[in-house]
């Protein structure tokens, strides 16, 4: 596992497909690429802080990004306003800061580029990565988890209709129990069966101590469902980040790495 504080020597490649990236304009010589992190945006004060200290963190790990940030949803400034705001010699690399790629991914932040006069692409979406697992099993020691028999944990996901991000996460669910060696289940908040109450039931009926795994970006609406919906489990996990610590050294290279892999697809070398 690679430790919260720890920055790795040698960056692991991602056990998931690569993206797609679309660009609104083939550019003919090099451009400057700012990193423009966007978030889905959050009614949560706790939730802005922990997205907001990630932002802030890949800033000062690559100040030479010009690293900007901006919402799907929610929050403001919205995806044009963050791309408008950029140098007019300057490229736009978006970088979703979410888990799966669902229809924000390949729906929204595609049709927002493609309507602005800039030379855009969009990353793929953070997860699946081995380096999420180790955030997961952080996570996890952190309150109090120790795997043994007669376990299981429940892997909490917001969820989507749309079949591609469900299959990220049960990706991602596959990986934790690789990783840990203890059954995992995959209950979603939304959209997605099983959802969350009911995996935690099952998972109860069939183990003698069940943990939720939050995977959730950060506090907010689905952390509290997710609490309310874990009724049965001993342990009940924080999302990956949290307002009151310094962003994960993982998370933090997660972005910059999705940042340079789209750069580099769409030839903004």
């Amino acid at each position: 596992m690679t430790l919260l504080s720890e920055r790795p020597s040698v960056e692991r490649s991602s056990t998931a497909q690569r993206s797609t990236t679309q660009r609104s304009t083939v550019p003919e010589t090099r451009l400057s690429a700012a990193l423009v992190a966007i978030s889905h945006g959050t009614n949560s004060a706790d939730g802005q802080a922990a997205i907001a200290a990630l932002v802030a963190a890949v800033a000062l790990a690559r100040p030479e990004l010009g690293v900007t940030s901006g919402f799907v949803d929610v929050q403001q400034p919205d995806v044009a306003t963050s791309l408008g705001a950029l140098r007019p010699d300057c490229a736009g690399v978006v970088v979703p800061l979410l888990l799966s790629a669902g229809y924000h991914v390949h729906v929204d932040l595609h049709r927002e580029t493609r309507a602005h006069d800039r030379v855009t692409t969009v990353s793929r979406a953070l997860g699946p990565d081995d380096r999420l697992i180790d955030v997961l099993e952080h996570r996890l020691h952190a309150a109090g988890f120790a795997a043994g028999p007669d376990q299981e944990i429940v892997l909490a996901a917001a969820g989507s209709s749309d079949k591609r991000a469900v299959e990220d996460c049960r990706r991602v669910g596959a990986l934790l129990e690789q990783r840990l060696g203890v059954r995992v289940t995959v209950g979603f908040l939304s959209a997605a069966a099983p959802r969350l109450a009911c995996a935690v039931t099952g998972a109860r009926l069939r183990s003698g101590r069940v943990t939720v795994s939050t995977y959730l970006m950060a506090p907010g609406f689905f952390f509290d469902l997710a609490r309310t919906q874990s009724a049965g489990a001993e342990l009940v996990t924080p999302p990956l980040l949290l307002p009151e610590e310094t962003a994960p050294v993982p998370l933090v290279d997660l972005v910059i790495d999705r940042y340079l892999e789209a750069k580099e697809q769409a030839g903004l070398f």
